[in-house]
């Protein structure tokens, strides 16, 4: 393992089983000696709790902070007021998807960026040169996860007006009477809740979490987990479902935003951030979209598996899962466009699994996102 960074937790994932695997330059719990399902089976009906600190955190302050942002991401940050957060994708000169991140506005001049595996921590620091703003990393900041129904229910005893918290905003608050930053905000489609406090205070909060939450079936869960969420949810993880990691033959590493369905990410009349010209040329010249497959077997398809009609290869598949709780096999694939509709016959191929596989709409759990967006 080549890690660089550190998680001060990383004894409790040992003592739950995790050989703590490298992601993004951290020891990441990928999994526990705990049932995946049984952590799957958490999230969606109870609560888990995970250690995401392997995302990048990047403070951005300075008067030209917002103009930095602007640029840098697809998003128009200045309608951000303090206290809201949002999604957004950053890009190449050639239109071309690179990282994607949540940015956060926590006053005037004073931003937050939490980033994944891609190049957004160079995008912003080269960006930086020449600007009135500096660009912080800060890995003393932890991210602890709790996601599920009973996250709120939980963090209702100890923190006032939380049930108020609407989706994707934030707030500055305590803890066990320690100082976190609150953010409504996850990667599961349940409703949940991401605490970034200081280095010091996550041992604390993660063990009285576990402690407290065990009579609300609160669980530590890995981050294995969050490919079985993300499946259902339709939550795409960099690079696992590009072309980093499954190339197109003859051509460049890469993928619009038109492919992959994150297009929604540009703000509307937005033309000044990064790669803009050629996100826009690239409307309608999808090579392939990302589009949901469901399996008819109990089994889960592997990523890379290919996805036929007769004996035409017209896609493969990135992630896949089964549910326990549905009873249905599932999986994110790459597909030519035209089959890019719900109901078509396919066959999945696999080095493991062959069977019938039909196209299903994304996302295949909470369509309408009740769940991450209730109130009360």
């Amino acid at each position: 393992m080549s890690s660089w960074r550190l998680s001060v937790l990383a004894d409790r994932h040992r003592a739950l089983g995790s050989g703590l695997e490298d992601w993004n330059g951290m020891g990441t719990a990928w999994t526990y000696s705990t049932s995946l399902a049984d952590e799957h089976a958490a999230i969606r009906t109870k609560a888990g709790l995970m250690d995401v600190s392997g995302l990048k955190k990047m403070h951005i302050i300075g008067p030209h902070a917002e103009a930095l942002i602007n640029f840098a991401t697809t998003r128009n940050v200045s309608k951000l007021y303090p206290g809201k957060s949002v999604y957004a994708c950053m890009l190449n000169e050639a239109g071309k998807f690179i990282d994607d991140c949540v940015i956060y506005r926590n006053g005037p001049n004073a931003f937050m960026v939490v980033h994944g595996s891609g190049a957004g921590h160079e995008i912003l620091t080269r960006g930086a040169v020449g600007r009135n703003v500096v660009v912080l990393f800060d890995d003393d900041l932890h991210d602890l996860s709790l996601q599920g129904p009973a996250a709120v229910d939980f963090l209702a005893k100890h923190v006032p007006g939380i049930r108020d918290l609407p989706y994707f905003h934030h707030l500055q608050t305590t803890l066990f009477g320690r100082p976190v930053m609150l953010s409504r905000t996850g990667y599961t489609g349940e409703r949940g809740y991401e605490i970034f406090c200081k280095a010091a205070d996550a041992p604390l909060i993660w063990d009285t979490i576990v402690a407290e939450g065990k009579a609300l079936g609160i669980m530590p869960c890995s981050f294995t987990a969050l490919d079985w969420l993300r499946v259902e949810s339709y939550l795409l993880f960099y690079p696992y479902d590009n072309s980093d990691m499954y190339p197109m033959e003859g051509q460049p590493i890469g993928d619009s935003l038109w492919e992959l369905g994150l297009d929604f990410t540009v703000s509307p009349g937005k033309t000044d951030f990064r790669g803009a010209a050629e996100h826009y040329r690239l409307q309608g010249r999808e090579r392939f979209k990302i589009y949901g497959v469901e399996l008819a077997t109990k089994e889960a398809a592997l990523g890379g598996d290919a996805l036929y009609d007769g004996e035409t290869q017209v896609g493969l598949v990135t992630c896949g899962m089964y549910s326990r709780l549905t009873e249905r096999s599932m999986a994110i694939a790459r597909l030519d466009p035209a089959y890019a509709v719900a109901g078509r016959k396919l066959q999945l191929r696999g080095a493991t699994l062959s069977c019938a596989a039909t196209t299903h709409t994304l996302p295949f759990d909470d369509p309408d996102k009740i769940k991450r967006t209730a109130k009360g």
